[in-house]
């Protein structure tokens, strides 16, 4: 039962939930002031993304309780950003936005603790992601999502019988908005369908003929991704477009404007060609909001117990009055990504040189530049210089040595692949056998991505 003695929070919305008991509750929950602290106290949450949605997502989980946040986005404020993301003002323009949003939450609720981190998602370690109980993801990029999501699986481990072990599971809670319209969904891997299980829900991004780029131009879009895919390549020549280099943008952007003047065709603005080049669809705030408010809920029911969680998928529609659906998606069991893991059977001879040669070929991964870990040991690193200087000389030695000689185990990857003519970084789980080994012993295995 609750504890009568309890003394109220802030918020008398959160008591009804954390303090008494109901009949849609988890099955490990124990309502009480105990619960309530716990949740301040030991609940680590970490939000990926500060723009529209992200915070949205800062201001709700610090006002649910959360005392405890992370936040880490790589983007600075531009103006175009502050009519629907309220944390910022006109004198934070060229500030980190992780920075910005996670003071302005802090001078905003008192005893919250929210700790910014201004970089790409890639540039974290592995382990960095190891220490939250749930990541909440207010992203806008398909490839940022596919890569957080293979982090969190790649903590998923499998017993002998290929049934995922509860203790290592990673929750996500994503959130996506595309104009009035979004979603929120809950991924526990191993259980429900992780992102790349359901990878078929995002439609691919709509491409041009380059005859039309190239010779016939007619809308602001057209003379955007002329520059992007047509003029950089001729001007830098070997050099890769990075969309998320301020400078590669607005090269793209002037390119755009001096094509568009050619034609006599308005409307190219910087926003816009953001929007193109990244394809992001222009968000609103009243939809970020309901989206958030959802989002917040689910993390709340997940890391308390307080009620069953969605199941799994909820979408969003306000273009034409309301309406929300869920929708429940099955689980690929053979997923990548949260699946047991690839099965590559190896020589004890061959090297780690030769194992990451062997990377590039394999038709379901068609990896390259692969860093290589196994039980949290660097056998070798691409990045940065000096850990690559310091791991290189392991390429030369047998993996089945560097491995411990164990007859079998899993190993993580990371490196590049390309997707739909785009470079994405990823994480891959393996599972190593080695032939003619005796004394094979039942292992756990890890479900990357």
């Amino acid at each position: 039962m609750a504890d009568a003695e309890a003394q109220p929070s802030q918020s008398r919305d959160l008591d009804k939930l954390l303090l008494r008991p109901g009949h849609l509750v988890g099955a490990n929950f124990e309502p009480g002031q105990d619960l309530r602290d716990d949740l301040a106290q030991y609940a680590k949450v970490l939000v990926v993304g500060a723009g529209g949605l992200g915070c949205e997502l800062l201001k709700d989980l610090a006002l649910s309780g959360f005392k405890n946040l992370e936040v880490i986005d790589m983007d600075r404020i531009e103006v175009t950003n502050l009519n629907r993301q309220f944390l910022f003002r006109l004198e934070d323009v060229g500030k980190p936005k992780a920075e910005v949003a996670a003071k302005r939450v802090m001078e905003r609720v008192s005893g919250v603790s929210i700790k910014p981190h201004y970089c790409r998602i890639e540039d974290k370690e592995i382990d960095f992601y190891s220490d939250f109980n749930i990541i909440v993801l207010g992203l806008d990029s398909i490839e940022a999502r596919s890569y957080i999501n293979s982090v969190a699986c790649s903590f998923l481990e499998y017993d002998s019988d290929d049934n995922p072990r509860e203790e290592t599971f990673k929750p996500m809670v994503d959130g996506g908005t595309e104009g009035f319209k979004g979603h929120a969904r809950v991924i526990v891997p191993g259980v429900t369908p992780c992102f790349e299980c359901t990878i078929w829900l995002f439609p691919p991004q709509v491409k041009f003929p380059l005859c039309t780029l190239a010779e016939t131009p007619r809308t602001a879009a057209h003379c955007i991704e002329y520059a992007h895919l047509i003029k950089w390549d001729e001007v830098h020549s070997g050099k890769s477009f990075d969309p998320d280099d301020p400078k590669h943008m607005k090269w793209v952007y002037d390119e755009a404007v001096k094509r568009a003047e050619l034609f006599g065709i308005p409307g190219v603005t910087y926003s816009l060609t953001q929007g193109v080049v990244k394809n992001i669809i222009p968000a609103i705030a009243s939809t970020n909001a309901i989206i958030s408010a959802a989002c917040a809920l689910e993390t709340l029911k997940i890391t308390s117990g307080c009620s069953k969680t969605l199941s799994n998928y909820l979408t969003y529609n306000g273009v034409e009055g309301l309406h929300t659906k869920v929708t429940e998606f099955v689980r690929d069991k053979d997923c990548l990504v949260c699946g047991p893991g690839v099965l590559i059977e190896l020589e004890t001879s061959v090297t780690l040189q030769k194992f990451i040669d062997l990377l590039e070929e394999h038709p379901k991964l068609l990896l390259s530049k692969a860093s290589v870990t196994h039980q949290g040991n660097n056998l070798y690193m691409q990045a940065p210089p000096v850990l690559e200087e310091m791991t290189r000389s392991n390429l030369s030695l047998p993996l089945f040595e560097l491995m411990g000689k164990t007859a079998k185990s899993a190993l993580h990857v990371t490196g590049t692949t390309t997707k739909n003519d785009k470079k994405t970084s990823v994480l891959r789980k393996l599972r190593v056998v080695f032939k003619g080994v005796d004394g094979v012993t039942d292992m756990d295995t890890a479900g990357g991505a």
